[in-house]
């Protein structure tokens, strides 16, 4: 048995390692700020971790990940945890993206795999009593995934997109960068080929989309960034 003053240590170590399994690379600093440690703190409990076989590779100047290969074993979530993933997946279930809903439903279903028992029951509950009071739309588009796989990929699309301002229906090649949700639907900001300039898409107005063509070189962009420049461009500021 553990000594009682080693419980939370454990206990932050398991919290270290689905931390450095979430993300690419994770600093001192972050794990510090984020248990409330000190870096010389985090420093010790990365080489327990290391002592006990787990393979950790140091990024110099970025910080720590997993060396490839190395898996942890399915995590148990908390009731809590749980019930947060139960009541998300009534939200997607109204969502305008046919695809976000299907890809949902299939990593719900893992996620249920590994509950315990005693959850499994307590999540179904919780599933028959959440509900929207507003009505659910029909799916609007299934364009999703495959404008975030092109996302992260750098890839670009081939679309038959109809217009809103002169309802025409034009084949363009698109580089998407980034997608936001607006009250009614997802919109793609991409840069359009046959434009040669950032426009915006919305999903439901693509007609077809063709099979990813090469990936492209990695296109600058910032969100932020966009979003602050159109707001000024709507205001009429400069």
């Amino acid at each position: 048995m553990p000594e009682e003053n080693e419980i939370p240590r454990l206990s932050r170590l398991a919290a270290i390692l689905v931390k450095l399994q979430s993300k690419q690379i994770v600093t001192a600093a972050e794990m510090a700020n984020k248990f409330n440690i000190s870096t010389r703190t985090v420093y010790r409990d990365i080489r327990a971790l290391e002592q006990a076989g787990v393979p950790i590779a140091v990024e110099e100047r970025k910080g720590y990940t997993l060396m490839d290969g190395f898996n942890l074993p399915p995590v148990m979530f908390t009731e809590e945890e749980a019930n947060a993933f139960i009541t998300i997946e009534k939200i997607i279930a109204s969502n305008s993206d046919r695809s976000l809903i299907e890809n949902y439903q299939k990593a719900i279903t893992k996620v249920k795999a590994v509950l315990q028992y005693s959850n499994k029951n307590k999540t179904a509950l919780l599933s028959q009593r959440i509900a929207l009071t507003q009505k659910k739309k029909a799916p609007k588009s299934d364009s999703l995934a495959k404008i975030q796989k092109a996302i992260t990929n750098h890839q670009v699309l081939g679309v038959w997109y109809h217009a809103i301002s002169n309802n025409a229906i034009t084949q363009r090649d698109i580089e998407p960068l980034a997608i936001y949700f607006t009250s009614e639907n997802w919109v793609v900001i991409a840069w359009c080929h046959l434009r040669k300039a950032l426009r915006e898409f919305r999903l439901d107005r693509i007609q077809e989309m063709g099979i990813p063509k090469a990936a492209t070189a990695p296109r600058d962009f910032d969100l932020s960034g966009y979003f602050h420049e159109v707001i000024q461009k709507n205001s009429g500021t400069t």
